[in-house]
């Protein structure tokens, strides 16, 4: 359903339209290096942060992926020095936490995002941001079936 002409749409399908290129945004567009986590990688890292002692096993299901995919992120992040697993049984899974150099990682990464949305509102009006933050609030909550500690996205 994409369509050329920003405005070209109006009603849902306008909404679906913007929906869908802000979401191919954040999926491929604001990573220029190494040093710019992926959506996925900035997400695990946001949960874990807000969910200290978490296992994979949550993640998986919160997330609604697949455990391989949670266990790929988590070797990768274990070997990048973001996260440290405690000991623990591996059936039951190891809690998860962050460490100092991933919280380091992981709030230069918020930073850099709110310069980026601060600079795409810069020329709006205090009120105009406001009413797209509630508007976005209002569409989020809508279809949100539960929250599952991730509500602070």
């Amino acid at each position: 359903m994409q369509h050329d002409g920003a405005m070209a749409l109006t009603g849902p399908p306008a909404v679906h339209d913007e929906l869908v290129h802000l979401t191919r945004q954040l999926m491929t567009g604001d990573r220029h290096s190494d040093d710019h986590p992926s959506i996925a990688q900035h997400s695990f890292l946001s949960f874990i942060g807000r969910n200290d002692g978490c296992k994979a096993t949550e993640i998986s299901e919160v997330f609604g992926v697949n455990r391989s995919t949670i266990s790929r992120q988590v070797r990768g992040c274990i070997e990048a020095g973001w996260v440290y697993a405690d000991p623990g049984s591996v059936r039951q899974g190891n809690p998860l936490h962050l460490t100092a150099a991933g919280r380091k990682y992981l709030d230069a990464a918020d930073a850099r995002r709110l310069d980026q949305v601060a600079g795409r509102l810069h020329d709006w009006t205090e009120s105009e941001v406001a009413d797209f933050a509630r508007a976005l609030h209002r569409f989020r909550i809508s279809i949100e079936s539960q929250t599952n500690g991730d509500d602070t996205l």
